[in-house]
Order: C-alpha cells, then structure tokens, then sequence
C-alpha cells in the first residue's frame, strides 16, 4: 500500500475536516489504528516523535565569541605591542583584564543556547496507542501519523492529533495558547480560519489532559506539532543585541578610531622632529594606553553583576548580564495576563439567587472572605425588577451546595499555599462555599454521589445525582435522591420550569431578568455558570441526559474570574508614571482580557482598545503598526502574532520587555530586547529562552526591576562620567609633551596603574550607589542617545581639560624645584588623585547627601558606604605607590616629603569650585 507522504505538511489542516475524512486521508483506521507494517513504514519515513534540535556553538567557540569586541580587540592589541616591546608586565596586566572579563561573560550566558533542548522534554512522554485493534502502551518517539491514540485524565498528550471520540474532555493548553482554564473539545468540524486557541476538535503535543476520555488520530509528529513549529521559529529568531552592548560597540569604535589617529600622527610628528623610531613607538603606545578605558569592562561588568544580585532580592533573576540595564530602559512591557498581571487562581466574586445579588470578598484559594447581599437600593437603582421574599438566604446555600456536590476537583495543602487538584473553575466554586461555612468532605458524606454525566460541550452542563434520603424540605418532609446541575445559562434555563426564592419555595422562573443578569455578569469579565437541581425517587441510582430534559429548579448564577493582584494595579501606576507602556498579550478571549485591563488601569489617554488575533491576522504591516501603538490589549494571539507583535513595536523604536509562562512564548521572549519569564509557573522552554525570571511570578517585581535597572544605567553612566577624564587627561598630557618633543609627564606602567588599580579602586564603589527618589519619576530615556550624550562629553571635555592642566602644571612645577623627574612624575600622579577624590564625591550620593547636611536638608547617607571606602582604598594604595620601595621599582615612583604630600593636595580647591560648575552642566542623579 503507498503511504501518503504530505499529510504531515506544515500547510494542512484537520480542523476543518470530520474525524472519518482525517483518518481516511491518513490511511488509518478510526477503531483498529495502523497495523506493525504500516508503523514501521512510516517511523522509516518520518522519523522518531521528537525534536530535532539546531546544533549549538561548541563551548570554546562561546567562549572565544566573548572577545568579540571593539573595546577589547584595542586592548588586545596594546597588549601584544607591549609584548613586541619586551614589557610583558603591562602586557600581562592588559590581557588579565580581557580575560575576567571573557570568563564571566561566558559563565552569565552558557545557558542561553539550552532553550531547544528544553522544548524536546516536552514530547517526551508515553502514549497509549490501538495497533491492528490491540492497545498497547509505548513511549511517544514511537508514535508515527495515523496512530489512534487514548487519552484519559492526567495524560500529556503526546502528539497532535485529530480528535475522533470525547466523553467531557477537558484540555489544559495555557502553556501553547495562553487560555487560563481548560479547554473543552468536541469532534465537529471547525472553518478552516479558526484560530489555534478554538479549535476544539484538535489536541496539541505538550498539552494536558485535566477531565474526560477521548481518542484521536495523530496528525503530526516531532517537528510538524505546532510545538514544533515554535522549536523552528525559536531556531529561526536571531537573539538581538542590547541597548548597552550596542552603544558601547559604536562608543569603542569611535574609540578606536580615534586612538589610532592620535597615535599614528604622534608617532609621525616625532619622526619628522628626528626622534627615534623606538622612542616613538613607545610614546605612540603610551597615548594608546593612556586613551583606552582599561578598568572600563570590568567596572561594567562589576555594576551590571551587582544589579543582577539587587534584582535577586526583589524575586527577579538575570540570566544575561546586559539585560540588567535593557530592562531599565524598556519602554514598553507586553505582560501575559495569566499569574503575572493576575492571581492565577479563579475566584467566584458575584453571586445570584433569588433575585438576589451577592459580592463575594477575598482572592483565589484561600476561604477568607465573606458573601454580602448587595442593598435593594442598589438593584432599584439599575431598574432591574426584584423578585427578593424574606430576608434569609436559603436559595444562596443551595446554589453554593449544587457548585460544590457538582464537582470533581478538591483543594489540597502544598507548599503553604491552598492549590485546586482538578479544574480551577471548580476550586473556586469550593471556595466560595468555604466562605459560607459549607465543607465539602463533610457535604460528601452527608450527600453521596451515585452517578455522574460528566461536562460535554455537546450537552454543555455536568450533572450529579446524590442520595438524599435524610434530606428534608423546608416543610419538614423527606424527599428523594436529588440530581444537582451545572452548566451554561442557556443549557440550565431550557430545562427549568420554575426557580429557587429566598426564602426555599419555588416560584415562576423569570428567564428575561437572569439573562440580564448573566449579561451584567459577563460584562464585567465574569465567567457565569448557572445551577439547578431536580428531585427524583429514591430508588434511581443511575442518571443519563433523559433525566434533565425538564423538571429542574434553578439556584442561581456564579460569576469567577482570576482577579487582578493588588500589588500588580500599583506596578502599572508607577510604570506608566514613568513613561512605560504595558501592553496584555494573551490567549484568553477579548471580553475577559478587557475586563481585566480596565480594572488593572490599562488605559491609553483614557480610552482602552483591544484587538483579537483574528484581527491581527488581517492586518498589514501598516495597520498592525497603528494597532500595536494605540491597542492595550491583544487577545487570542497565535504564537507567530506574539513574535510580529514584538517585532512591530521594535521597528518603532520601543525597548520591549515581554513576558511568557509557555511553550507558546519562547521565540518571542527571545526576539524581546528583553524577555521576562515565570519562574514557578513557566515551562522549561520559557525560561531557558528568557533573559530573567521571575521568582515570584508576579508584575510587580517587573516594576521592581525597571527601577533597579535604571538605577544601574544611572551607576553606568556615574562610572563612566568618573573614568573617562583621566583617560582624557592623561592622553592630552603625553600627546602635547610628544608633539613639543618635552619628557612625559607620566610613564605608561604608571598609566596603567591610574586605569587599572586607582581607577577600578575607585569606581566599583559607585555600583552600589542607591536609587533615588527620582529613579521612576522620569520617563525612558531615548534608546537612540549615544553612550556618551552631548551635556555628558561636555562635562567629560571639561574635566579632562583639568585634568591635564594638573599634571602637566604639578609635574612642570615640581621638576623645576625638585630636579627629580621621578619626584615630578609622583607628585603630579597624588596631586590627580587628590582631585579625583572631590570628583567622586561630586558624582556620588555620598557628595550630595553631605551637601544637604550642610544646606540643613535630611538625606541619608548610610547608603553610601561604599564610596567611603573606595576613597580610603584609594589612599591607602598611593600611599602605597610612592612611600613603598618595591612600588618604586616596579612604577618608578619615589618617596615624597610631608610637605611634598601636602602640595599634592592645593588641585583639591580649584577641583570644589570645577564641581559645582559641571554638575550644573549635567546632573548625575
């Protein structure tokens, strides 16, 4: 028999085709399945069930990637110079820092090549399979297109298959479409443009099982599974580069450009003066030296890692070092709703019965909280007509009974939390009976299941039946068994003749007022269910659909949603307070999603727009840009319309920061400038896919990031404000003293003692620097300033200026009155140094809180220690550096006189005044 080879092509749908049609077109049988041969024909052809991974680098080709850039190859290439030259200290100093460097780079980032790996777990299960009529179990690699596999509850399904069989089939697939509660199938034929997410026939690898029987033919394998489909669309999206990474690889190369000019016309202008060709190499590679940032990387890397280790502490992980600063500058956050924006935990909050309308208090598993009627005066003000008899609430507890005896799931204790074992829309029916002191166990002995219709979307409703024999009316008398319903509104109200009033007695069933009801419900972004109940004789133990046809009570409505976290309403404030959109991308349907973002405060200038995916699909480019600039709200997206929507808000300029808890998530958590995911509740694939994770899983600690991450930009850029000028100094000094053919002034070991140990001494302490009042006052900063901004290279100029005038003035000065060139050259390194100190204290919140002390305002300084003790490290080494006779050797510097230390520190006044006129010029906080 020929075996048809296309059937798992990328381009075919099942969904719009009967069950029978699918397994005809796949030469498989809808009761027997594939006969031995036909399997092994097919394994042959197809392949085993599972992903094929893209080769990662190999771990020394990583490694070595992390020299590439332009900052570092300057570096490495002074150094091998300085090797050339026979000066294997200075050379081994310079590579020793593009080492550490390297080596922390790739020890941040081995993991972020796992994320394929990863996504193949997800297939790896067991399946249970029906071979030439015979069932068997097998692992699910061996599964080939058009096996007829079994599902049951708890199974994770381990292909994708056509659905052929359901018996209440249930379907958790939030990990691949985002939905928060299971999905119900069927096996009707579906339009062949229905999205991902509604298609209710189908069953997807990596999903799972919750309630319910089915069978299906299995329609892909591996590769061809919409998992699959991510796993190639994660190989396929390139990881961008940072913000950061991006401007300091045009910064360095600017640099780089400049330093060879500098240094090619020095070393031609002594040439032409008749100097030597061996003197003016070694001037050239001074001014290279003196020019290059060398304690810049690891000050960098230092103050990124620091921040990594503060977002730690307020439950975010980084997993990329430069993603630190990224998310500082986000100017957008796409935040899934589902446990990040929201408890993650449905929760009944509205309740009616009997004409009655009830507010239900507390947040998800937890059974604090209370059931309050709301006021007549509240319902006569709506209009709405009021069917309310006495004042007591027996209708209340027989909808609260109906939602906890029509219920297969229960609560357990784990991990000191209450979690839902089953459907989570039945955790919170339980709940909320909790909240009226009804016990479910307790409930269970006194009213004892003896049959079950399990929920069919066919019919639409699940029903119990219970013996009731001790049960007894508010007359008194005993009655039957007693079949308890719930299910859609339109289901339960076809079947009720009359309803529950308030006070137990039935009456006439006013259909119109319970729609309006549901509708109001709905509105609110409420899933309604309704209850009702149905007396029978005691004698019947069995129940079937023929049972409900007519006959039943109604109880009421129960209206649940997963609530908005109260912490997450104040993150979005203080966001858009700070000039950050957040966008909800999610797989739920758009009544839902908009009822939540209207209550967590999505607005957009006071209007709030939502789009469905199916929307989206129908956009062009142009529009979609329009959509992704003026929509909060994205629901029912695909997971190629997560990744075009991250996309779209890239082209436009935005830092995106984007969330994601699923299989679904992984390739756009990777196009994101930077993407966030779950913790404790993500998949694998997520999270080896992200750049951070959020231990808590909670928006919240989103906000808590972007402040650190800003705070950490903020430190960066006191870093290199702090940095720089010595290297401008130093480089106008030894570029002026070559071109008028005069000594230098400094030595290029002594430069690197300047860049490598005075400098990092002194500015790792600026990493620790706290946030401000002001951090999430401002809004993003642009993502297309340079690195170095206008007011920063003036403030930079201006000091580097200073700088040379010092040590070019203090070396001329004391070589005149000393006669020591040695002395001359130790005196003008202290008398910089003694500067460098008031700059410090100038860019530090040390420097601004002892100004404030001074002007009578409080400010705490208990923050600042560190900077304390950079400076006195600092001293301590010059000490060091010129009283110490092995420094003398190594530096050529010598001991200094107490008078000669104290001139060294007249630069300290003209600096006080220099200080005040740069930071008027450009504020570092």
């Amino acid at each position: 028999m020929q075996i048809i080879v296309n059937h798992a092509s990328t381009t075919a749908t099942y969904h719009d085709r009967s069950g029978k049609d699918v397994a005809r077109l796949l030469e498989s049988h809808a009761e027997r399945g594939l006969a031995k041969r036909e399997v092994t024909q097919r394994r042959r052809h197809y392949g085993l069930n599972e992903l094929a991974a893209k080769p990662g680098k190999p771990a020394w080709l990583r490694f070595l990637l992390q020299f590439n850039q332009a900052l570092l190859y300057i570096l490495l290439i002074a150094g091998a110079i300085k090797a050339f030259l026979g000066s294997w200290t200075n050379a081994i100093v310079i590579w020793g820092v593009t080492l550490i460097n390297a080596i922390i780079g790739y020890l941040q980032e081995s993991k972020a090549e796992g994320a394929i790996a990863a996504l193949a777990k997800v297939v790896t299960t067991e399946a249970t399979v029906v071979r030439e009529g015979k069932r068997q179990i097998i692992p699910s690699q061996e599964l080939v297109p058009g096996d007829l596999v079994l599902l049951t509850s708890g199974d994770k399904v381990p292909a994708d298959l056509r659905l052929l069989r359901v018996r209440g089939l249930q379907i958790d697939e939030s990990a691949l479409t985002g939905e928060s509660v299971p999905v119900e199938k069927d096996i009707q034929p579906l339009g062949s443009n229905t999205p991902l997410a509604e298609r209710t026939n189908m069953a997807y690898a990596g999903s799972f099982v919750t309630f319910g029987q089915g069978s299906g033919v299995v329609v892909a394998t591996g590769n061809k599974t919409e998992v699959g489909q991510i796993s190639q669309s994660l190989n396929n999206s390139h990881s961008l580069s940072t913000p950061l990474t991006r401007k300091f690889a045009k910064f360095s190369q600017t640099l780089l450009y400049i330093i060879l000019s500098v240094a090619s016309l020095t070393f031609f202008v002594g040439l032409g003066q008749g100097r030597s060709w061996a003197e003016m190499f070694e001037a050239a590679v001074a001014l290279a030296v003196s020019a290059i940032p060398e304690g810049l990387p690891a000050v960098v890397t230092v103050t990124l890692a620091i921040g990594v280790n503060r977002m730690a502490r307020r439950h975010a992980i980084i997993r990329k070092l430069p993603a630190v600063e990224t998310l500082g500058g986000a100017t957008v956050i796409c935040s899934d709703k589902t446990g990040t924006l929201t408890e993650n935990q449905m929760t009944v909050q509205a309740i009616y019965a009997a004409g009655q309308r009830y507010l239900v208090s507390g947040v998800g598993y937890n059974s604090e909280g209370e059931i309050q009627p709301v006021t007549e005066e509240a319902i006569a003000n709506e209009r709405l007509p009021s069917v309310v008899g006495s004042p007591n609430h027996t209708a209340l507890e027989d909808c609260l009974i109906a939602g906890i005896l029509c219920n297969d799931s229960h609560l357990e204790w784990k991990e000191d939390h209450w979690s839902v074992i089953g459907d989570p829309t039945e955790g919170a029916l339980i709940v909320a009976a909790q909240k009226a002191g009804i016990n479910q166990s307790k409930l269970n002995e006194l009213l004892p299941r003896l049959d079950v219709i399990p929920f069919e979307s066919q019919y639409q409703y699940m029903a119990t039946l219970h013996h009731g024999a001790d049960r007894k009316t508010t007359g008194g008398n005993i009655i039957g068994n007693i079949i308890y319903v719930k299910g859609s509104l339109e289901a339960i109200l076809r079947r009720c003749q009359k309803m529950r009033d308030a006070s137990g007695h039935d009456m006439p069933l006013y259909q119109g007022l319970l729609g309006v009801e549901t509708e109001r419900l709905a509105e609110q972004g409420l899933r309604v269910l309704a209850f009702a109940e149905k007396t029978v004789p005691k004698q019947q133990t069995t129940l079937d659909h023929a049972d409900l046809n007519s006959g039943l009570t109604f109880l009421g409505l129960q209206g649940m949603i997963d609530p908005p976290r109260a912490e997450a309403i104040a993150a979005v404030k203080a966001c858009q307070a700070a000039g950050i959109q957040v966008k909800m991308i999610t797989g739920d349907h758009l009544t839902t999603a908009t009822a939540i973002a209207d209550r967590i405060g999505l607005q957009s200038k006071g209007n709030l727009f939502g789009f469905t995916g199916q929307q989206l699909a129908e956009m062009n480019d142009s529009e979609l840009s329009q959509a992704v600039e003026s929509g909060s709200v994205f629901a029912r997206v695909a997971p190629a319309q997560k990744l075009r929507l991250v996309e779209a808000l890239q082209s436009k300029g935005e830092i995106v920061a984007m969330t994601g808890d699923g299989v679904n998530d992984a390739p756009a958590l990777k196009q994101a400038d930077i993407g966030i995911a779950m913790g404790k509740g993500g998949t694998d694939v997520a999270r080896e896919a992200a750049d951070m994770l959020l231990t808590d899983d909670n928006f919240a600690s989103i906000e808590a990031a972007v402040e650190e991450g800003r705070t950490v930009y903020q430190n960066l850029r006191k870093a290199i404000a702090f940095i720089l000028p010595v290297n401008g100094g130093e480089s106008m000094t030894i570029l002026i003293s070559a071109l008028l053919a005069r000594d230098q002034p400094i030595l290029s070991i002594q430069v690197l003692w300047l860049n490598m140990v005075n400098s990092v001494a002194m500015t790792v302490p600026l990493a620790f620097e706290p946030k401000t009042d002001r951090t999430m006052a401002k809004p993003p900063r642009d993502p297309r300033e340079p690195l170095l901004s206008g007011k920063l290279f003036q403030r930079i100029a201006t000091v580097s200026v200073f700088n040379w005038i010092l040590i070019f003035g203090m070396f001329e000065w004391a070589r005149r009155t000393t006669g020591d060139i040695a002395v001359a050259r130790t005196m003008a390194i202290q008398a910089l140094v003694a500067g460098r100190i008031v700059y410090l204290l100038s860019v530090s919140h040390l420097g601004r809180a002892i100004v404030d002390k001074f002007q009578g305002r409080n400010t705490s300084i208990r923050d600042a220690w560190a900077i304390g003790l950079g400076i006195l490290g600092a001293i301590v080494l010059q000490v060091l550096f010129s009283q110490w006779s092995v420094m003398n050797v190594l530096f050529a510097t010598a001991p200094l006189s107490l008078t000669q230390w104290l001139i060294c520190l007249i630069p300290i006044i003209p600096m006080l005044f220099l200080t005040v006129f740069v930071d008027r010029l450009d504020p570092t906080e």
